[in-house]
């Protein structure tokens, strides 16, 4: 397990103690949630992406139209 150092301003620091209070956990496992929750929305995007770069337009337009209607009814 890897040791990081960051530095944040005071109020910030106190904001997430107090969440991290709040949650009942420590404010290194609040970091450690809150890090698995951008790497997980960062891995989303980038396979999303791969994807999208493989895929047929014309069918992803008709698909997104396809949930338009449905959500607008």
């Amino acid at each position: 397990m890897s040791t990081l150092t960051v530095r944040l301003p005071d109020d910030k620091h106190e904001r997430l103690k107090s969440m991290a209070q709040h949650r009942k956990i420590s404010v290194n496992k609040l970091i450690e949630e809150l890090s698995t929750q951008a790497l997980a929305e960062f891995d989303s995007e980038t396979r999303f992406r791969a994807l999208a770069a493989t895929g047929n337009i014309k069918k992803g337009l008709e698909l997104l139209d396809k949930l338009d209607d449905h959500f607008s009814a």
